[in-house]
């Protein structure tokens, strides 16, 4: 399954999160094939000591990093606007994430449900 790991996820398993641990040796146990983008490496780095940003480097080394196109900008900014229009708010980060996961038909790996609810993008837990 092709999955788009959300920051959440990547701080998780970073933090040492038992349910990330597990889930993250599942990816390649079960083949999975995981993703990141600009978004979740520019969140994560963010919350980082700089000591720990070889960690997070480490950590992404075996996952693919993808920079989807205007296409998938389009689709974050049209799935913002139709959470504001229904009176919730759909995060930049979220909906950037969710756009990048739907143009290569992954689902988002997260414990952010909440956040990827007000997306047309499959998500996955842990």
């Amino acid at each position: 399954m092709r999955l788009m790991l959300d920051s959440a996820f990547v701080i998780d398993v970073l933090a040492g999160v038992p349910e990330a641990i597990r889930r993250q040796q599942l990816l390649f146990e079960e083949g999975d094939e995981p993703f990141v983008n600009e978004i979740v490496v520019c969140e994560v780095r963010a919350g980082l000591r700089s000591v720990d940003a070889r960690e997070l480097a480490t950590l992404l080394e075996p996952v693919e990093f993808i920079q989807p196109g205007p296409e998938a900008a389009m689709a974050a900014g049209e799935w913002r606007r139709l959470a504001h229009e229904r009176g919730y708010s759909l995060s930049l980060p979220d909906a950037l994430i969710a756009s990048a996961a739907d143009a290569i038909g992954a689902a988002v790996l997260t414990r952010n449900v909440r956040g990827f609810a007000l997306t047309p993008v499959r998500v996955e837990t842990y």
